[in-house]
Order: structure tokens, then C-alpha cells, then sequence
């Protein structure tokens, strides 16, 4: 699975000769191993913390733990605070491991699926995530596109071939032909092209193959991810594999995800710790006052402590006391809320509040539009 995280240098343009994996390998590309994972053994604690920190709320009561270690200033037990903490982030921290652990389950379930690669002239059964560019793979029916594929031949006519969602794509003439093995086996053409994007209406480049060019378009490509339909085989040549792909190129990396709930709670704790600070200011100045006016009379009945030698630092200290004391205006609470499922996957703490949700159908819409073909209305 390291392979899936390999950084390499940025591409000016791509190159893949078809059936020489030794020349293809000089270039380094990414393997055809997805990740969508966002943790591991090794770092799910301390990354997942850090995202939890994140939120204000878990700071400012991490904050309160530390100041309720220090003797001369709580007047709380530390256990009040760090046993609702600790409940939070492990509750969290539950929950992401069981949705990390589903995303590993699906890329094992991904890279594992298999495929027909003709290798030294053999269809060979391999894994998705053995494919490498330049690679011939043979494509049926119903089958999902395991990387991106320049398409060679099909068992259309004119080297055509359907994908889902009713979308035709063609092979160019000159390797419509090449529905063969052992044709298929010579094939050394190489594809001079863009480098990897996420433009997937767009593609350009150039197929040399017997000392000629041909041109290249969207039209000619098969994209990770869609569907044979309709069509009983076909011939694709690796193009863009793994992270390469159109597809993973659009999904981008699994981040932590803020909503706009969580940014206004964030906001709104910041003004009610700095109300809080406000009011632990005045109540420390009123202390202060107090000791230098009243207080210092009482001393032999009411000593301050050893360490306090003067009004302002017994004030001092009173300032993070009742940070300590009014710290219940800000409730760990707030964090807990209920976030509904929504049916079709998402929810609304990992995508969001919703505002506009699209669907489209084709295969009713046309339906509708045939039984529609004619009204009558009696005036």
C-alpha cells in the first residue's frame, strides 16, 4: 500500500508505450493501487487528535484541564473536566476509526478486483492494483473500467463501444483492427499525451505507431470507474492509472471536513471565552482592590498563602480561579448533537448542511417524453 503514497515529481507530459513495462517503469508512474484512507495504526492517534483540536471548543477545555493542575489556582478538581473530555474525543475518535476502517475495507475491495492484462502474450488474470501503465487490458461486458484507457478495439463495428449512461466512444481506425491477441501482442505504438488532470471532458494527444501520428480525443478514452455496456469486449491501452486517474484526480485527498455549523461554533465559543475573560478581569480587579484595601487588615486572621506577596498577585491569581469556576459557560455539551443520516449516504456533519440536492434520470425522462407525445384538453 506504500505505493499508493509514492510523491513523484510533476509531469510535463505523459508517455506509455504499449506492452514494454521495462520502458514505462523509467518514468515512475503511479501504480494502479487507490487510497482513500485517512489513517493508519501507526498515525489514527495523534492525526486524528489534531483534527479534534481543531474545534475551539476541545482546546479551550484542554486549556482548563492544564489550569486545573496548578494547586495554587483551581479550586475544581481536574477530574470534573478531563472525564467529559476525554468522553468527547474518544466517542469522535470511535466514530472515524469505523469510518476509516470502511474506507480501507473498499480500497482492499477496489485493488483487489481483477482484471485480464495481456502480458508477453497471454491474457493473464491480474489485480486492479498490479495494472500499470502501458499495459493491454481486455474489457467485457458489465465490466468496470479499471483505469484510464486509450480504447483499442471492440467487438463493434468500427471499433465502437458503449458505456453507462448511454455515452459512445471509438477507437481510431487504424487500431480498430487489433482485436487479435496475437496482433495485439506486436502493438508497440506510443501515446505522447497531457499530463494527469481532472478535466474529464478533455484529452489530447498524439498515438505513434509505424513511423505515423494519429491524433487523440476524449472520444477514444474510457474512463476509471464507468461501465461496459452493451458491448461484448474491448481492448484498452493504460494511459493514466491509481491516483492518475480522471476520477481520483476530481475525488482529491479525504480531508477533515469543517461545516458551517462547526465554523459558527467555533465562532461563537471564542466570543463566549472572551466574555468569560472579561468578566474574570473585572472580578480579578475587584480582588485586588479588595486585598489592598480591606484585606491587608486581616492578615492575621485570613493570611495569604506563601506564595502571594502583594494585592496584585493575589488579583493574578484570582483571574485564572474564576476562569476555573465560571468555566461552565462554555458546555462541552455543545459538541454533542445529533446528526441525522440521510438515506442516499451522506450526513450532515461530513458534507454539510444541504441546499440544493440534483438527480437525474434519463432513462424516465425519455420514458416520460414518450408516453407524453400527445394531449387533448377539452375547453
Amino acid at each position: 500500500m506504500a505505493l499508493c503514497a509514492k510523491k513523484r515529481p510533476p509531469e510535463e507530459e505523459r508517455r506509455a508505450r504499449a506492452n514494454d513495462r521495462e520502458y514505462n517503469e523509467k518514468f515512475q508512474y503511479a501504480s494502479n493501487c487507490i487510497k482513500t484512507s485517512k489513517y493508519n495504526i501507526l498515525t489514527f492517534l495523534p492525526v486524528n487528535l489534531f483534527e479534534q483540536f481543531q474545534e475551539v471548543a476541545n482546546t479551550y477545555f484542554l486549556f482548563l484541564l492544564i489550569l486545573q493542575l496548578i494547586p495554587q489556582i483551581s479550586s475544581l478538581s481536574w477530574f470534573t473536566t478531563i472525564v467529559p473530555l476525554v468522553l468527547v474525543l474518544t466517542i469522535t475518535a470511535v466514530k472515524d476509526a469505523t469510518d476509516d476502517y470502511f474506507r480501507h475495507k473498499s480500497d482492499n475491495q477496489v485493488n483487489n478486483r481483477q482484471s485480464q492484462v495481456l502480458i508477453n502474450g497471454i491474457l493473464q488474470q491480474e489485480q486492479w492494483m498490479n495494472v500499470c501503465v502501458g499495459d493491454i487490458i481486455k474489457l467485457e461486458n458489465n465490466q468496470f473500467v479499471a483505469a484510464d484507457l486509450l480504447l483499442l478495439s471492440s467487438s463493434e463495428p468500427h471499433g465502437l463501444c458503449y458505456i453507462e449512461t448511454g455515452y459512445l466512444r471509438q477507437a481510431i481506425p487504424v487500431t480498430s483492427e487489433l482485436g487479435d491477441i496475437s496482433k495485439l501482442a506486436k502493438f508497440d505504438g506510443e501515446v505522447i499525451c497531457e499530463p494527469p488532470n481532472n478535466k474529464l471532458d478533455k484529452f489530447s494527444g498524439t498515438l505513434y505507431w509505424k513511423e505515423n501520428k494519429f491524433p487523440l480525443s476524449n472520444q477514444n478514452m474510457l474512463l476509471r470507474g464507468c461501465v461496459l455496456r452493451n458491448t461484448e469486449w474491448c481492448f484498452g491501452l493504460v494511459i493514466f492509472a491509481g491516483p492518475d486517474t480522471k476520477l481520483m484526480q476530481n475525488s482529491g485527498r479525504t480531508k477533515f471536513k469543517r461545516t458551517s455549523i462547526d465554523r459558527l461554533m467555533n465562532t461563537l465559543v471564542l466570543w463566549i471565552f472572551g466574555f468569560l475573560v472579561c468578566m474574570g478581569v473585572i472580578l480579578a480587579i475587584g480582588n485586588a482592590i479588595w486585598e489592598h484595601e480591606v484585606g491587608m487588615r486581616f492578615q492575621v486572621y485570613l493570611p495569604w498563602d506563601e506564595a502571594v506577596d502583594s494585592a496584585f498577585f493575589s488579583g493574578f491569581l484570582s483571574f485564572w480561579s474564576y476562569i476555573i469556576i465560571l468555566n461552565t459557560v462554555v458546555p462541552i455539551s455543545l459538541y454533542v448533537r445529533y446528526v441525522p443520516s440521510l438515506p442516499w449516504g451522506f450526513s450532515g456533519e461530513s458534507g454539510g448542511p444541504i441546499e440544493l440536492f440534483f438527480s437525474m434520470k434519463m432513462k424516465s425522462l425519455r420514458s416520460n417524453l414518450k408516453s407524453s407525445s400527445s394531449c387533448t384538453v377539452n375547453i
